[in-house]
């Protein structure tokens, strides 16, 4: 890890590369890994690294309960008919943005009647100035959109209906890129029907030289203590951009009835009719995270604690999920909200389904094959990818659980060299060298869990090559999708169904609640830096840290099929070795000289000019 004095050294220089101002933008990836190296900051470029965990910190309780709906956090703010949980997420590109918001009063009983969605307007007022209260007509621009209520019914004795208020959605379209907005949401023919003024700023254009300022990434976050800590800390991280990687609320860990929530569901109500859930925790969140979603997009996918099933048998499921976010499905061509991609900058960002068909022969990965052929690297370099559920984890908690899945879709990934991967669903961090097929690839993605946010659950603790917890391979059901658990038929657990020590392919594992925060430097390096919830106070909250390097020189895109390059059954010879250096051995002796001369000329040119910076000579000699 960098220490503040030789991560200001770092930042010294890079700042100092910068003011150069040369036409030798070609050596920004060597500047950038010069500069790594000194900072103290591994690149994946160094990798593959020996598998390492922090062990969890005895000292910290593994959970906190759910914050009170009475918290004024949580409470309603503002009086009918004034919007609240008000929430913008990314359209498919920079040039619009939905935005959406809740009016009126939800409902929790027996006998409910729902609001009427046509009895109040959707409409967004908007523009690049500010305007004073009550004048809309400052606003050069109006948009309008959709409303809908959406209820959870639950025909069995004792449990109670609910009903929510009406939810609006509206996209905002025209939008400058990279541009601040001020807008009110509501219904400006009703008295008090109109928000606040916000403000948001567009994305970057889609483009090789423009990207978010960074984006946070968080999963499984809850509503508690510990939740409420890593949205505070999130907040002070600054992002332009917040990917949810499923497991929202947790509304499905209480009663119908409300009262308090349970770490587990199945242990506390083991008389349950269904698994219910208690939707005014959906209203609570909302409210809670409504001071960043109401001015930077937030950009979900559903997790299994969205299921939610309601009716006879839970045949209705996912209905909150499905009515409360706002997400570009229809502009990326999914139309469905279950999956759906987005650009942002010069990232494509692609959000796939675990609980919906993921089969090779189904509509979802029908989708995600067009919309990857569709993506052109030269504009939107970087591809990222998440969902929920792990393929990749070595902790006994959902180990190996959606290995159909994995083993459904992961081959279509790699041929398009999707570069980095996000999930949740285990409440813990674990960073992966790139992998691929459970063997080390330098071509693979990166995977990376981020299932921490604090959820009523508590953290997992218990790894599955720890004596004793190797789960069953009748353990670890999803639900959703078939089993496929399987034992290692290579490697140092060939013949087991778990690793007797932490696997190769997990590089770092922590059991801590926290966050994420990657930053896109250029087309082919990118920060990323996992921050702990404790030390969010302290002089280093970086608990995981690394440039993610992309190389598409050594990994270009593969074929969608054998056979449409004519190449044998077996599949055409690979253009990398699978070994760890196979990258390194890719490089031809042309390449090697120019990489070698390009290294040079940064350290002289650094070197010559390093008497301008008092810090600089301190780093190159310290190297």
């Amino acid at each position: 890890m960098a220490s503040p004095s030789s991560t200001a050294a770092a930042a010294a220089a890079h700042r100092h590369c910068r003011l150069l101002a040369l036409p030798l933008f070609l050596l920004v990836p060597s500047c950038l890994a010069l500069l790594a190296e000194a900072g103290g900051i591994p690149t994946t470029l160094d990798g593959p690294f020996p598998p390492a965990t922090r062990a969890f910190d005895r000292t910290l309780r593994q959970g906190s309960d759910d914050v009170p709906l009475t918290d004024p956090r949580l409470a309603p703010r503002v009086q009918p008919p004034a919007p609240e949980q008000i929430a913008l997420a990314a359209s498919a590109d920079a040039g619009s943005l939905w935005v959406s918001w809740v009016t009126g009063r939800a409902q929790v009983g027996s006998n409910l009647t729902p609001l009427d969605p046509a009895s109040v307007r959707s409409e967004v007022w908007y523009g690049e100035h500010s305007a004073a209260a009550g004048d809309t007509a400052s606003y050069p621009q109006v948009a309008t959109g959709s409303a809908e209520v959406y209820s959870q019914l639950y025909p069995y004795p004792g449990l109670l209906n609910y009903t929510s208020g009406v939810i609006h959605h509206v996209r905002l379209r025209g939008l400058r890129p990279a541009t601040r907005y001020y807008y009110r949401c509501g219904d400006s023919s009703l008295p008090g029907g109109l928000s606040d003024e916000r403000s948001f700023t567009t994305l970057p254009a889609a483009g090789a030289g423009s990207y978010p300022r960074r984006v946070a990434v968080v999963g499984d976050l809850g509503l508690t203590g510990n939740s409420t800590a890593t949205v505070d800390h999130l907040a002070q991280n600054d992002p332009s951009l917040v990917l949810m990687v499923g497991d929202m609320t947790y509304a499905n860990q209480y009663l119908t009835t409300g009262g308090k929530g349970a770490t587990c569901f199945s242990c506390s109500f083991p008389d349950a009719p269904i698994r219910e859930s208690y939707q005014p925790r959906w209203d609570g969140w909302g409210r809670f995270m409504e001071p960043i979603t109401s001015k930077i997009p937030l950009m979900v996918i559903e997790g299994n604690h969205e299921i939610e099933p309601q009716g006879n048998g839970g045949e209705v499921t996912f209905v909150s999920y499905l009515a409360r976010f706002a997400v570009p499905s229809k502009e990326s061509g999914s139309n469905t909200k279950f999956y759906y991609s987005f650009n942002a900058g010069g990232i494509h960002f692609v959000m796939l389904g675990a609980y919906v068909d993921y089969n090779h022969t189904g509509a979802q990965y029908s989708w995600l094959e067009r919309d990857l052929q569709m993506v052109d690297r030269q504009v939107t370099p970087w591809v990222v990818a998440a969902w929920h559920p792990p393929w990749y984890n070595s902790y006994s908690s959902h180990y190996q659980e959606f290995e159909c899945m994995r083993q459904e879709m992961e081959d279509l990934l790699y041929r398009n060299h999707i570069d980095i991967v996000f999930a949740g669903h285990v409440h813990a961090y674990e960073r992966m060298n790139r992998v691929f097929n459970y063997t080390l690839d330098p071509c693979a993605p990166v995977y990376i869990n981020i299932g921490d946010g604090g959820n009523i659950e508590k953290i997992d603790i218990d790894h599955a090559d720890d004596p004793g917890k190797c789960p069953s391979p009748g353990d670890n059901h999803p639900e959703f999708g078939g089993i496929c658990h399987m034992n290692f038929t290579s490697g140092p657990a060939k013949g087991k169904f778990c690793w007797d020590r932490q696997p190769e392919w997990s590089a770092y594992r922590e059991s801590s609640f926290g966050h994420g925060i990657l930053e896109v430097v250029n087309s082919t390096y990118a920060l990323w830096t996992w921050h702990r919830n404790q030390d969010a106070y302290g002089e280093n909250s970086v608990g995981d840290q690394i440039y993610i390097v992309r190389q598409p020189d050594k990994c270009p895109l593969q074929p969608t099929s054998a056979s449409s390059l004519n190449c044998p059954t077996g599949g055409c010879p690979s253009p990398m070795s699978t070994s760890s250096s196979g990258a390194h051995l890719a490089i031809t002796s042309g390449q090697l000289f120019w990489k070698v001369l390009v290294i040079m000329s940064v350290v002289l040119i650094c070197t010559v000019e390093a008497t301008r910076i008092p810090m600089f000579p301190g780093l190159i000699l310290q190297r």
